[in-house]
């Protein structure tokens, strides 16, 4: 199997699993590329005994690896998706970090887990993104998100208003500290932290959140993933902040933002010992209660 390796600088404490990744794909002759940057960060700390191939950019994957694995923790697993794009590489999350939502699998775990990639234990959970068009045009030609895409404010405490448009007919004015409109993926990451709802990954839904609004009647909106969203800003501050999962631009008030879904989905492998729910009650604790034990 050929497999492509993303990871981040780590601590020291991380390194003997980030050996234990590359000893188990050596276990299983597993044709190995490592992310550029990655690649110079652990050299003379990683040992693997076969030919390490080094790739750049998604261009040089496309077609020529079977999975990638993101070494770290969420945020890690959110920069594999400007990497993959629209390539159909199916993504593997091992988590080196703390919560690991996205990143299922368990430090503890990650040689059952190789050997079930390998021989093909595993699904492919098909993740909705989202699009970002502004003028002027920002993140290039990686303007999709797996989480969310977030207008908040940037340099002082007053609050933004923000003049939100369905389908170029009026929706409401949102005061508050920010936006965030997310796909269900991103319903358990920022969204949930501002009260949005869970929303599970296989509905067709986008999920509008706003942050610390100053509305009592305000609350989450769940739309049809098939709308388009517009937002015009107002407000004291002259520049904005959008964000587009861990990528962040500054923007000025007389920008004119559109959402909507983008035109390709993300392949996350889901192996046969898991579940999207049982990952929800451990990782988020989602309904746990003493009287159920």
């Amino acid at each position: 199997m050929k497999i492509a390796l993303y990871g981040r600088e780590f601590n020291k404490s991380v390194l003997p699993f980030v050996q234990h990744v590359f000893d188990s794909l050596a276990k299983h002759q597993a044709e190995v590329t490592v992310y550029h940057d990655f690649n110079q960060f652990i050299s003379g700390k990683i040992f693997f005994p076969g030919k390490v191939n080094v790739f750049k950019s998604y261009q040089d994957i496309k077609g020529h690896v079977d999975v990638l694995l993101s070494l770290g923790g969420d945020g890690t697993m959110l920069d594999t998706v400007a990497l993959v794009r629209d390539s159909g590489i199916p993504v593997m999350g091992i988590n080196l970090g703390r919560l690991g939502f996205l990143a299922s699998v368990k430090k503890e775990d990650i040689a059952e887990a190789v050997k079930m990639l390998v021989n093909n234990q595993f699904s492919i959970d098909k993740r909705a993104l989202l699009s970002v068009e502004s003028s002027p045009r920002l993140f290039g030609d990686a303007n999709f998100a797996l989480n969310d895409i977030t207008i908040h404010r940037r340099d002082n405490s007053a609050m933004m208003i923000i003049h939100a448009y369905l389908n170029n007919e009026f929706l409401n004015s949102y005061w508050a500290d920010g936006l965030i409109v997310a796909t269900p993926t991103g319903s358990t990451a920022y969204s949930l932290s501002c009260g949005g709802p869970i929303v599970l990954p296989q509905s067709d839904n986008i999920i509008i959140t706003p942050i610390s609004p100053h509305n009592l009647n305000v609350r989450p909106l769940v739309l049809s993933g098939s709308n388009v969203l517009t937002f015009e800003i107002e407000g004291r501050s002259s520049k904005y902040l959008l964000s587009c999962d861990s990528r962040t631009e500054i923007i000025n008030n007389t920008a004119k933002i559109t959402v909507q879904r983008a035109g390709f989905t993300i392949n996350l492998v889901r192996l046969n010992n898991e579940s999207y729910l049982s990952t929800l009650r451990n990782k988020l604790l989602w309904g746990i209660d003493t009287r159920n034990y």
